[in-house]
């Protein structure tokens, strides 16, 4: 029974795993790269830095908040791409507080 369990277990990381995509924004347009990741939900860009060279840049870029994990927001980003140099997409981030509002919630701290 355990190794049952364990194998669907396993199976299921390796699903989830293989369901994002990867792709190089620098062969597409911009606007490919926008339907790519609204059609997908969420897939992974990577692409060269532009300041180091050979440094290679990678992130994932979502669709909606829906595929962040609990306590991340949606935030702009932006990617090259064949096209033009900014090309603006989405990514997962935690949400950062003002250091002046925390201040003013929590003032003993």
């Amino acid at each position: 029974m355990k190794a049952i369990l364990l194998a669907a277990c396993l199976t299921l990381l390796a699903a989830e795993a293989q369901a994002v995509s990867r792709y190089d924004p620098m062969r597409m347009s911009c606007g490919r790269v926008q339907a790519t990741i609204a059609g997908q939900g969420a897939v992974i860009l990577r692409y060269q830095s532009t300041r180091v060279p050979g440094l290679p840049l990678y992130d994932r870029y979502v669709r909606d908040e829906r595929f962040c994990d609990m306590g991340e927001v949606r935030a702009r980003a932006y990617v090259p791409s064949a096209d033009t140099k900014s090309c603006p997409v989405y990514v997962c981030k935690r949400p950062e507080f003002d250091r002046h509002f925390r201040r003013r919630l929590f003032p003993h701290r």
